[in-house]
């Protein structure tokens, strides 16, 4: 079905004050980016510095994934509750203070505590942002808004493979991870002075909020929808892939199987990143002017996803060459703006009030499927004597299991979801004229 043409009653009027709003959340999520995927770079000096293997290493990601998971659909009702400027700032305080953490830890305990406090500042993050473009802009304009929220992220794993980096062999571990933390700082103080959570004129209609009672019906409710649980399963299939790769194990892959300098590797991070801002422009324009490419585009990048892996990883030479690196690194790209239509299948299919629950419950499949993936790999690395031909195969079995589930619920959710558009089509024609 194609996008809708017209503005819907209520929407948000977007414009440039919307725009100037929506940069400042955005800004506090780029920071929260690039705090979280500082580990990307970082993970070779890390082993050295708290003398750890593969599986104590991926505890650094997996911890701080299993925060960031289990703290969305707490975020999401927050979100719902306080709105978005509160959590912003709260997250912003959480994870400078990881981050700050994380630089002066002394040791490995100290800086998982870090990497988990920093989990925490950064789930409150995303969501928050995908309320604020909710609130500012009109509907019709959601999927791009929400893409391109996704290629500022991504801008912010740029920062971290090409600055921080940089930083890191320059002037050590402390400088460049304290450092780095005088930006969260900055979207700190600009969150306070600048940001608003609605346009005037705009206020959400107030409801009551009755303890557990109000969380179990919010989740309850947004979890009924087949639409909030397809956009979950099709973030957690398509998100995972790249996630792995950029937040700690493709340095190693690069460097250790591949044989590739660390400048080299660097490079094929940056290009994953250059792709997935490329690709994120283009499905967010696609998924905008034709929404029922949404399925389409989930399932071509999984797809392709596991081709290129399985490439790769079936060469029959000591190393595959650059070219076909170059192929996988430009397909790990699309995971990210893929995962970014999970929201979209989840978006329509929960009214307003109900929005930051519904996008909490999406945005913790792909970050469950993540640390699920980081565990394995690690363990598997560690019981192969390093073999990452054999680790990365536990890529395929999580996409199997998510594509089974988005098979299984892709009919209903189309159901359901031509069933909410022919209603409000019904009530748009009984809107009395003005």
């Amino acid at each position: 079905m194609n996008r809708p043409t017209t503005t819907l009653p209520g929407d948000p009027p977007g414009g440039r004050r919307a725009v100037a709003v929506w940069s400042i959340g955005v800004a506090v999520y780029f920071v929260a980016v690039i705090f979280r995927t500082s580990l990307g770079v970082a993970g070779l000096d890390a082993a050295d510095r708290f003398h750890v293997n593969a599986s104590a290493l991926s505890t650094f990601s997996i911890l701080q994934l299993l925060v960031y998971a289990g703290m969305q659909i707490p975020v999401g009702l927050l979100v719902d509750r306080l709105g978005t400027k509160k959590v912003l700032c709260l997250g912003a305080v959480l994870f400078t203070a990881g981050q700050l953490g994380f630089a002066f830890s002394p040791s490995y305990g100290t800086a998982l505590a870090s990497r988990a406090l920093l989990g925490c500042g950064d789930a409150m993050t995303f969501i928050s942002v995908l309320r604020l473009g909710t609130r500012w802009f009109p509907a019709r304009r959601g999927p791009f808004v929400a893409q391109l929220a996704g290629l500022v992220g991504m801008a912010g794993n740029l920062v971290s493979t090409l600055v921080l980096a940089r930083l890191l062999h320059g002037l050590g571990w402390t400088p460049a991870f304290a450092g780095s933390a005088v930006a969260g700082v900055v979207v700190l103080v600009l969150t306070l002075l600048f940001l608003k959570d609605h346009p005037e004129g705009h206020e959400p209609e107030p409801f009551p909020h009755q303890g557990a009672a109000y969380v179990r019906r919010q989740i309850a409710e947004a979890w009924r929808e087949p639409g909030t649980r397809l956009g979950m399963w099709v973030h957690f299939t398509t998100q995972f892939p790249a996630m792995v790769f950029l937040l700690l194990w493709g340095l190693p892959f690069l460097v250790q199987a591949q044989g590739l300098s660390r400048a080299t590797a660097g490079e094929l991070l940056t290009l994953v990143v250059l792709s997935n801002m490329v690709i994120g422009l283009v499905y967010g324009q696609v998924v905008a002017r034709h929404h029922a490419a949404r399925l389409p585009l989930a399932l071509g990048t999984v797809a392709a996803t596991a081709v290129m892996w399985a490439l790769t990883l079936a060469w029959p030479g000591a190393h595959a060459p650059m070219p076909l690196l170059l192929a996988l690194c430009a397909v790990l790209g699309a995971c990210g703006p893929a995962s970014m239509l999970g929201f979209d299948f989840a978006r329509p299919a929960n009214p307003p009030e109900r929005q930051g629950t519904a996008s909490g419950i999406t945005n913790m499949g792909g970050f469950i499927a993540s640390m699920t993936t980081l565990f394995a790999i690690g363990v598997l690395l560690d019981a192969t004597g390093d073999d990452y031909s054999v680790a990365f195969c536990a890529v395929f079995v999580l996409q199997a299991l998510g594509l089974t589930q988005i098979l299984r619920l892709r009919g209903r959710a189309a159901r359901r979801e031509r069933e909410r558009l022919v209603a409000s089509r019904v009530e748009t024609v009984h809107v009395p004229a003005a």
